[in-house]
């Protein structure tokens, strides 16, 4: 009976490290997520804030008829 109790304090101790360290890799790939499109933007020379009338934008409104 104490072998399945100590197996299962090992279970709860292992799920509680996988957890937190979920967390950090988790939140690690948000900062890169939020550097990647930080990069993509100065490449592109626009913000990407805000309405923009692009060709490709004009040519649905004529399509749509709007």
């Amino acid at each position: 009976m104490a072998e399945k109790t100590e197996r299962k304090a090992t279970g709860r101790r292992e799920f509680l490290k996988l957890a937190s360290l979920g967390t950090v890799v988790g939140g690690a790939g948000l900062l890169m997520q939020d550097k990647a499109a930080e990069a993509v933007e100065a490449k592109s020379g626009t913000t990407g804030k805000g309405y923009q009338e692009t060709p490709h934008v004009k040519a649905f409104y004529e399509s749509a008829r709007f």
